[in-house]
């Protein structure tokens, strides 16, 4: 494998852009961020990126302890990619950059893929307590853990429905999951208007009902 490209610079940012700088990288670890995937998902979840690519970027983060590969056993016999604790370290840089590239949004264009889960991280900025919350969109189902369970106890978000009973169930159309990602309109005030409908006892669902 080539050594890995460097801006030789003595600064923390410097190094740190040095092993995620690379066009997809922070965003194959958004999607890694849901837990193991295998190749072909994480390819299906990150369109427009080449099959090169996406091998080279794994092989990258592998070798600079970010990720790492292994086999599931029967019977899923199927090679998975997975962050290790310093791959998920970069969870708060995603939110971050997340937050800071709100304004950037706007209306979606034609041609914008998108993926249900993607909007587990706007999600989590706008969550406030700690549980798991399970999530209905016309895009399809994904559940977050907010708060504390953040990456404590598995992944941080994943599709479909939550593993076991959620503290909240959120049911949002796409137009008000959107304008909430963002930041055009908040969590606790879509659900005043009646936009988001809110089930479960758990103290999210407690909040965002009382808020």
């Amino acid at each position: 494998m080539p050594p890995r490209r460097s801006y030789d610079q003595y600064c923390s940012a410097a190094r740190a852009l040095d092993l995620v700088g690379d066009r997809w990288t922070l965003l194959i670890v958004r999607e890694l961020l849901a837990g193991p995937r295998r190749y072909t998902d994480l390819h299906a979840d990150l369109p427009g990126v080449s099959t090169d690519v996406l091998a080279s970027r794994l092989k990258d983060m592998e070798r600079d302890g970010l990720a790492t590969r292994r086999r599931l056993p029967p019977p899923g016999a199927a090679t998975v990619y997975e962050l290790t604790a310093r791959g998920s370290a970069l969870l708060p840089v995603l939110q971050a950059l997340g937050a800071w590239g709100e304004p950037e949004l706007g209306a979606r264009r034609p041609t914008d893929a998108v993926r249900a889960h993607w909007f587990a991280l706007p999600l989590l900025r706008a969550l406030e307590g700690e549980g798991l919350v399970e999530v209905h969109l016309e895009a399809g189902d994904f559940h977050v853990r907010a708060g504390a369970e953040a990456g404590a106890d598995g992944p941080v978000y994943g599709d479909g429905p939550a593993p076991r009973d959620p503290d909240a169930r959120l049911t949002f159309d796409t137009a008000t999951c959107e304008a909430v990602a963002q930041g055009r309109l908040s969590l606790a005030d879509a659900v005043r208007a009646g936009r988001v409908t809110v089930t479960g006892e758990g103290t999210i669902a407690k909040a965002l009902r009382e808020a």
